[in-house]
């Protein structure tokens, strides 16, 4: 990107440009919303001052943290104009190490040579390679860039630890209905706008910023679309009426509602968390709200039918024991017949699991058992257990002892089958709901009997 960017910038007021474009604040006191990490001695107005350049105690690099079309782009670009430093853009889509260095050695050449600055933004840096993120280090560590970076993943995960530690990590906050109402009305109005040569309606408004999904960029470019249709559309019946966008109209240019789904970032993670909670809290509404939401977004079905089948063990568990097949046949049918119609099986499992009894007494069970294999209590098997194939392995003692199940009344044989450590040592407690129900007073006779067994020789003859 060239030094001139700025007055390129300016050329972007053209009307032939993209509303979105002619629309982008100018200085910091013009950005819509973002009032916290705006305020008086933030990283940002630190940086965007004069009186940064050269100085020891300004940020040298930040991170812009957020969804998309929430301003990192254009916060980078101020930055730079208040500052009046120069203004370099790579993406990280399109730019390699060599792009780097090229771009390094000219901010370089800039500072050694006239004393100016130079402001380096990387847009989707989470995109960089661990190698590309390393080039950028020793001209963040001298300083001899202004280092501003935009993802909409989480830093924690997509920076490299060096560079991260040396930034400043600025997390934007989403618009809400207020910004972007804001945000529209000034473009309405705006000479750089539509200039008032149309007019909205409130429940238009309202339609463009919940079909834009808290965009401002696409929240823009849903209204041009709205505009240029309506222009189009009605003829002015008199000279003073203007051409009215009403809901009828934005329904028209956008027929589904963008999503706020970043699939490798913290939406995936976070849409799947609250579908997870919401089968767990038995909100079937709210589970299937956030199973459209994966599906809209194009999430792979085959991700959301494991999601489902965890969920059935994990959350539902004995209470319901035939809700696994259900999950897991659903799995297998999502990956037959594929989308779309995937998606009404899907929804099927994602009924069954919500609305069943609940239990997570299995979960707890195994994780128990494991926690005492992690701590070292396993034990030898007891002898009358253990395998014994051969003449010799019998002479140790080997299955000697061992009473076979089918055997006993109730096929419950009284004998030990724990570690001598671990005798008397319980994992699973079944709750009273659902199958679980049946299942506990059937699991206390069982152990009274193996503990009876323990106690009286091995010998019981309580049916179970």
């Amino acid at each position: 990107m060239p030094e001139d960017l700025f007055s390129a910038a300016d050329a972007t007021q053209e009307p032939t440009r993209p509303l979105a474009v002619r629309m982008r604040p100018t200085s910091l006191d013009d950005v819509v919303g973002q009032h916290r990490i705006l305020a008086d001695g933030s990283p940002l107005r630190r940086l965007a001052s004069p009186s940064s350049r050269r100085s020891l105690t300004a940020p040298s690099s930040i991170i812009l943290f957020g969804p998309p079309g929430v301003g990192k782009t254009t916060l980078a670009y101020i930055v730079a104009r208040q500052s009046d430093r120069a203004f370099e853009e790579l993406s990280a889509v399109t730019s390699g190490v060599k792009d780097i260095r090229a771009v390094l050695a000219r901010a370089h050449e800039r500072l050694v040579s006239s004393g100016r600055e130079t402001v380096l933004f990387i847009d989707e840096v989470h995109r960089f390679s661990k190698t590309q993120q390393d080039a950028l280090l020793p001209s963040v560590e001298n300083r001899d860039i202004t280092f501003i970076a935009a993802t909409t993943e989480n830093p924690s995960f997509s920076i490299i630890s060096p560079l991260l530690s040396r930034s400043v990590v600025v997390k934007l906050d989403p618009l809400d209905r207020d910004d972007l109402a804001a945000l529209v009305h000034r473009a309405v109005s705006s000479p750089q706008g539509l200039n008032d040569r149309v007019t909205v309606t409130d429940q238009a408004i309202d339609d463009v910023i919940r079909m834009a999904g808290g965009d401002a960029r696409k929240t823009l470019t849903i209204l041009e679309a709205a505009a240029g249709a309506v222009t189009q559309q009605q003829e002015p019946a008199n000279g003073d009426a203007k051409p009215t966008i009403t809901p009828d109209v934005v329904a028209n240019v956008m027929d589904r509602a963008a999503i706020r789904y970043d699939k490798d970032g913290d939406d995936h993670y976070d849409v799947a968390s609250a579908f997870i909670k919401s089968m767990r809290g038995s909100d079937v509404d709210a589970a299937l709200h956030y199973l459209a939401r994966m599906l809209r977004a194009g999430e792979d079905p085959r991700f959301i039918a494991r999601r489902i089948i965890i969920a059935s063990a994990e959350e539902v568990g004995m209470a319901a024991p035939q809700i696994l097949q259900t999950t897991v046949a659903a799995a297998q049918a999502v990956a037959l017949v594929g989308m779309p119609e995937a998606r009404i099986i899907l929804s099927e499992a994602v009924i069954a699991v919500a609305t069943a009894p609940k239990s997570n007494a299995s979960y707890n069970a195994i994780n128990a058992a494991l926690a005492d294999v992690d701590a070292g209590l396993s034990g030898p098997v007891p002898l009358h257990l253990r395998n014994a194939p051969t003449k010799l392995m019998k002479q140790w003692g080997n299955h000697e002892g061992y009473q076979y199940a089918h055997d006993a009344p109730g096929a419950i044989a009284p004998q030990q089958y724990m570690p001598d450590e671990l005798v008397g040592r319980e994992y699973y407690h079944p709750n009273d709901r659902g199958y679980e129900r049946e299942i506990g007073p059937r699991l206390q006779r069982i152990r009274d009997i193996l503990d009876g067994g323990r106690h009286n020789g091995g010998k019981s003859d309580a049916p179970c």
